[in-house]
């Protein structure tokens, strides 16, 4: 039997360190919590798919006369399997229904009955197990978005001449922008959608505070004076708060209605801040007002200065003309009416339709503001306004804290289903705008809920998102660290996010709060540097979109090491001592040492142990999977590391993978979540094997049999040499033998970048650290022909070739291996359908899938038509359209597929007609026999008990309560998959079996019903394909890649090159007992790019090979000196690996000693096969006459200035002249050239480049007369 566990020594010294949370736990439990369809109809959460029904329903037509309500929602299976998918081109989707209720509630329409209908609203693209959408036949993933929370920011900035102004931004969920900001001259102004500017005064008179003194008594900063004579002269010297008015009203006649209306009318009497003298004391009493107010005398009324400095500014003296100024202001026009005028205020920020902060940005607010809002409420209130505009004063006075924008509290996550919704939103919303404009055109017919849905406006969004969101990519496959990774990103770019011309410095920089969350090493090189980063290993996203990372909490200098670890959001840790996971402690958890290394926010204090709050619960906990790959990153600088995690993930699965001697124990966690290895999914025993199947008997309990449908034994297909997006192939073979045990969660393959269940991207070799004759001069790497030999660095690439026959105007395009004017030679390998036979080998030129297409008819000449009448050769009639091998292809076919549609003529339809009637009566015996097999199993259960009452969904009783069961009884149950999961009998245990057996009734006979339909569509329908497009016939090639010169090649440790040179075995460097070593790296590349960790690799991995072992060392608690040393005195090797080595060639020893060992080394996705190119004749540019350029368009090397330059300094002008007219654009010039050589002539003189008439004919759209003189 095979050992099914690599045991590793782990040199980890911490202690109970938590198992990782799902890798792909991010995409899946997202997308489930989206769609909600394992949970009941009626204990559906207000989250995903099921709030934004609730949010666009009900719906109702501009007369409140019909309502259109949302009652639930539920899914078909979908038509086709995940792989039928990828190999037609299709979208693996699920056709969505919405079950709807249309009434009246006009009592006019006494005739309108209440309709319930389950409408189809399209198909929605579907996740797949492993986290990723098929679309259009191509693995997708839709990242993560990193962006702002809604809530408030307060922020500050400086003017041109020095002075700091402050801000207040308030982010909503959707609506307007409202954002408080002051001025250089201190007056606070309200910004709605960032360009409209008011007095933050004129916003408090429309909400309710109309006068100065409501205004003033907000923030406590005014008396209230009663006018009287005596009293007044107490208070000369004091200034005023508010202006004095005099008010009275005039009636004037309106010229338009003949009414007379009264008009208030102000008169400024004495302005705000009038040191009142004895003067004033008689111009108040005059005015007629009953109050005054006068500034409060006390101490911080200063702080407060820029209120009324923001009076003074204040245009408006009244709510009235408060929201008259907002709405001239908004609208660009006058208000109509005040009512008018005062709605667009309630619609802008207190209206639930219009605007909503969210469940986050209510909290945020009421985190930050000190509010206790209830947590339903999402609107603005006037509270959270007053108390922003106080707050901001507090940070003018310094008495507060601006906020961090890179904080990972203000930065939340959103995650597949929540970038969904909001896509659902857009289409539900333009779904209403339809049905509500067709209820009100329908008004007196009958019309149902059918009759007023689109069901493509909601497809068409959903579709369009998956296919050109910037967030929504093409999955990067080339082995399962990559789809992982690619799966766990997150990207602050995209809809709603930055741009990379506008994220600064700050936004792209490691941030405190990262810890844990987000990895500080993995990330891309170039612009998109720190705004794509990826999930720490421990990382999860709660409720909210915040990130978190879990603790151990410590008590008086003691771990609580029992207990599961608490996850802390960015927020939650913020004020908290937290030391390192790998600190001293006793085996209690009781911290040994005095003082501790700690973090709190960004500052790293030395501690008492009694002060620390919490302790890390690993030592890799900071970094990422790709990271917590790297053995020994402890050792390697950080820019290293970068490239290191970045360059596994584009490693090619090899045909013989090999895990690490020295890997970090996490290489068995992320080839099981990565989904691609077969698991047992309990304990049983291996039925069968071979290599393309596994079948299992799994033992089970009588109870397990007795509910279920399905038979002891599972079969596994094994995939073969499957197609990956970027051309790697996923090969599956078994790893267990017939007559093995298996148990839960072992597993039984290995391939695709794995091996016995653990990782593995590469190869264990033997290296040498040292120059070889200058051939590893700059990164190159000179390679032993054994590993050539051996396949160790083999790979094996998919390439898929498809051909469409299309329907065209002359006449339908037709598959054939009768190709005219083609040798019968090229055609020995196709079969009558024109396609290439599976195994043979294809060269640059071979026909692939031949095809012909009708082509337009000129008139024949007589000859002609006298030799078809003779021959009756049907040449003319069709071209040649073929599909033949590119230049660089060189492979073996692997696999043919052919899709086509059915085609409809008499005799097929009658065909079809008796072929579904027997698939009808094929299936109505299946139906049949399963509904028995569960009234036995059924009745087996409930023999001799009472019934207590079954129902069916409609609540109508199915079986009477009191009767005992009888099998008579359960047979004339019609539709058990309707019954209510209630009571059968009385003990609970029974009925649990019993709704079990039911609940798995229920899914057998949906996969009965969904194969009855994809049956049916087979055979009237045909296969499912693009329109226009009658037949699709597909190709696949596997191209076996040898390691080569060009090849890249890399270590762990960012120590990348290019292999220079493949030596023979016997002239490569070897050991003193004549082991040649297989690689020979440049010493050159260690000292200065100080990625130390690939010489303990290096040094360790050879001590593990010649003791046979394979070591776990995780990142940050590695193995140190000490245990190395310690472990090559055992293996009998030298420490630190020096050693001297001998000459392959002559045999002597060279002078010093060298660093040998076994290293870890990668072949990278840049191949040397792929990047060769070279052209003669090839396709021009239509416009200029140019060669294209690039490979993909089979193009040119471009001669650019910089090489116009070189061959003017040598004076060339003869080649300068070749190469930029006949050799580019000189369209004559080159037939004459061509022609010239084939006859053997003398060159032609070179004639205009066609660029230049290009700039002829742009300046003459210039409207210059431009003429060319001979």
């Amino acid at each position: 039997m095979i050992t099914n566990q690599t045991e590793r020594l782990n040199f980890a010294s911490t202690k109970n360190i938590p198992d990782y949370p799902d890798f792909l736990d991010i995409q899946v439990k997202s997308f489930k919590d989206f769609f909600q369809l394992e949970t009941k109809s009626d204990e559906r959460g207000n989250e995903g798919l099921y709030n934004t029904f609730m949010e666009n329903f009900p719906i109702t037509d501009t007369r409140n006369q019909f309502v259109l309500e949302f009652l639930d929602y539920f899914v078909d299976p979908p038509r086709y399997t995940i792989q039928e998918c990828i190999e037609r081109g299709l979208t693996y989707s699920v056709p969505l229904k919405a079950r709807l209720k249309l009434y009246c509630t006009d009592p006019e329409h006494e005739d309108f009955e209440t309709i319930v209908q389950d409408v189809y609203l399209g198909t929605i693209p579907y996740m797949t197990p492993s986290g990723t959408f098929v679309i259009n036949g191509a693995e997708r993933v839709v990242v993560s978005q990193l962006h702002r929370s809604p809530g408030v920011f307060f922020g500050q900035s400086f003017h041109a001449n020095g002075t700091k102004l402050y801000s207040a931004r308030v982010i909503p969920f959707k609506g307007s922008w409202i954002e408080f900001a002051t001025d250089i001259n201190s007056v606070m102004y309200a910004y709605i959608d960032r360009k409209k500017k008011l007095p933050v005064t004129t916003l408090f008179r429309a909400i309710g505070f109309e006068r100065d003194k409501d205004i003033l008594e907000i923030f406590d900063l005014a008396e209230e004076i009663k006018v009287s004579k005596t009293g007044l002269k107490k208070y000369v010297g004091r200034r005023l708060a508010a202006r004095v008015l005099n008010t009275w009203h005039e009636d004037f006649v309106d010229e338009d209605t003949g009414e007379v209306v009264s008009i208030e009318r102000n008169e400024i009497i004495l302005d705000r801040d009038t040191i009142i003298d004895k003067d004033n004391v008689e111009e108040i009493i005059d005015a007629n007002v009953k109050t005054i107010l006068l500034h409060k005398e006390d101490a911080n009324q200063g702080d407060y200065a820029i209120i009324h400095n923001t009076l003074q500014k204040d245009p408006t003296n009244s709510e009235k003309e408060a929201v008259e100024h907002i709405y001239r202001q908004l609208r660009n026009a006058e208000p109509p009416d005040e009512e008018t005028a005062r709605g667009i205020i309630d619609k802008l920020f207190f209206s639930d339709q219009r605007y909503n902060l969210g469940e986050v940005g209510r909290y945020r607010m009421n985190k930050k503001l000190g509010l206790d809002i209830p947590m339903e409420k999402q609107v603005l209130t006037k509270e959270d306004i007053i108390t922003i505009v106080k707050y901001l004063i507090e940070l003018i006075n310094s008495k507060a804290e601006i906020d961090d924008i890179d904080h990972l509290s203000n930065r939340r996550v959103r995650t597949v289903g929540e970038q969904l919704s909001a896509q659902f939103g857009v289409g539900l919303a333009r779904m209403a705008r339809t049905i509500r404009e067709r209820m009100n055109v329908r008004d007196n017919e009958v019309f149902t809920p059918i009759d007023l849905i689109n069901a493509k406006t909601l497809s068409s969004v959903i579709n369009s998102f998956f296919g050109t969101n910037q967030l929504s990519q093409f999955m990067d496959q080339t082995n399962p660290l990559a789809e992982i990774t690619h799966k766990r990103r997150l990207s602050a770019l995209g809809p709603g996010g930055l741009s990379r011309e506008r994220a600064g410095f700050e936004v792209r920089d490691v941030h405190y709060t990262h810890y844990g969350r987000l990895c500080p090493i993995e990330t891309p090189e170039g612009p998109n540097i720190g705004l794509i980063s990826s999930l720490g290993v421990y990382a999860k996203v709660n409720g909210m979109g915040f990130i978190e990372t879990p603790y151990r909490k410590v008590t008086n200098g003691k771990v609580d090491l029992e207990s599961t670890p608490v996850y802390l959001s960015a927020e939650e840790e913020e004020g908290k001592m937290i030391a390192q996971a790998n600190i001293e402690m006793d085996n209690n958890g009781q911290i040994t040492a005095d003082k501790v290394i700690a973090r709190e926010e960004g500052d790293f204090p030395v501690v008492d142990p009694t002060v620390v709050h919490y302790t890390d619960v690993a030592p890799n906990q900071i970094a990422s999977i790709s990271a917590s790959l790297i053995p020994f990153l402890e050792h390697d600088d950080a820019n290293r590391a970068l490239m290191g995690s970045n360059m596994m993930r584009q490693a090619v699965p090899l045909l013989r993978p090999e895990a690490p001697i020295v890997g970090t124990g996490l290489e068995r966690q992320v080839a099981s979540d990565s989904r691609v290895l077969i698991n047992a999914e309990g304990p049983g025993v291996v039925e069968y094997v071979d290599a393309n199947i596994i079948t299992i008997k799994y033992d089970r309990s009588e109870e397990e049999r007795m509910v279920s449908f399905d038979s002891d034994d599972k079969t596994y297909n094994l995939i073969k040499f499957r197609k990956t997006n970027q051309s790697t192939s996923i090969n599956l073979k078994p790893i267990v033998r017939k007559g093995d045990r298996v148990v839960k969660g072992q597993v039984l393959s290995e391939g695709y970048a794995t091996q016995n269940g653990e990782l593995a991207l590469g190869r264990n070799l033997k290296v040498a650290f040292m120059p070889w004759k200058g051939y590893n001069f700059e990164d190159a790497i000179v390679i032993s022909e054994k590993v050539v030999r051996d396949d160790i660095f083999t790979s094996i690439h998919v390439d898929d070739y498809s051909l469409e026959v299309r329907d065209t105007k002359l006449g339908n395009e037709e598959l054939t291996n009768d190709i005219p004017n083609v040798s019968e030679e090229a055609t020995k390998d196709l079969d009558e359908n024109g396609m290439i036979r599976i195994g043979a080998e294809v060269k640059p030129g071979d026909i692939l899938i031949g095809k012909i297409t009708p082509k337009g008819e000129s008139d024949p000449t007589p000859e002609e038509k006298l030799l078809r009448a003779i021959f009756g050769d049907k040449a003319g009639d069709v071209k040649d359209a073929s599909l033949k091998a590119s230049p660089s292809l060189h492979g073996v076919v692997l696999d043919k597929k052919l899709f086509a549609r059915a085609v409809k003529d008499k005799r097929k339809r009658g065909k079809d007609k008796d072929d579904l009637a027997a698939l009808e009566m094929e299936f109505e015996t299946k139906f049949v026999e399963l509904k028995d097999k569960l009234v036995d199993k059924l009745f087996n259960i409930v023999n001799g008990k009472t019934s207590q009452g079954v129902m069916n969904d409609l609540g109508e009783e199915v079986l009477p309560k009191g009767k005992k069961y009888t099998q008579k009884m359960l047979n004339a149950v019609e539709d058990f998959a309707h019954l209510s999961k209630g009571q059968w009998v009385a003990d609970d245990e029974t009925n649990k079996m019993v709704n079990d057996l039911i609940h798995n009734y229920k899914i057998k006979l949906n996969d009965l019903q969904g194969a009855l339909r994809r049956e049916k569509f087979t055979i009237t329908v045909g296969d499912e394909l693009p329109a226009g497009i009658l037949k699709l016939a597909k190709v696949y090639i596997a191209k076996k890649r040898k390691l080569k010169v060009g090849d890249k090649m890399a270590g762990r440790h960012g120590n990348k090159g290019i292999v220079a040179r493949i030596v023979r075995h016997e002239d490569m460097p070897f050991l003193e007992d004549g082991t040649p070593v297989d690689i020979v790296l440049n010493p050159l590349g260690v000292p200065s790019r100080m990625n130390i960790g690939q010489i303990y690799e290096t040094v360790l991995g050879w001590a593990g090979q010649n003791l046979g072992r394979k070591f776990a060392t995780p990142i940050f608690d590695g193995a140190s000196l000490d245990q190395i040393n310690e472990l090559t005195d055992e293996a009998g090797i030298p420490r630190f690996g020096h050693t001297y080595l001998y000459d392959g060639g002559t045999g002597e020893r060279f002078h010093q000693p060298a660093t040998v060992g076994v290293i870890y080394m990668l072949k990278l996705g840049h191949m040397v096969d792929d990047k060769m190119h070279a052209r003669s004749i090839g396709p021009y540019s239509l416009i200029t006459q140019q060669p294209l350029g690039g490979k993909a368009q089979f193009g040119g090397q471009r001669f650019g200035e910089m090489e116009v330059w070189a061959l003017e300094a040598y004076g060339a002008s003869s080649t300068l002249r070749e190469i930029l007219t006949v050799k580019s654009d000189d369209v004559i010039g080159r037939a004459k050239t061509y022609e010239a050589i084939v006859k053997g002539e003398t060159m032609p003189e070179p004639g205009l480049p066609e660029s230049f008439n290009v700039l002829m004919h742009e300046l003459k759209g210039l409207g210059l007369d431009i003429r060319l003189e001979e």
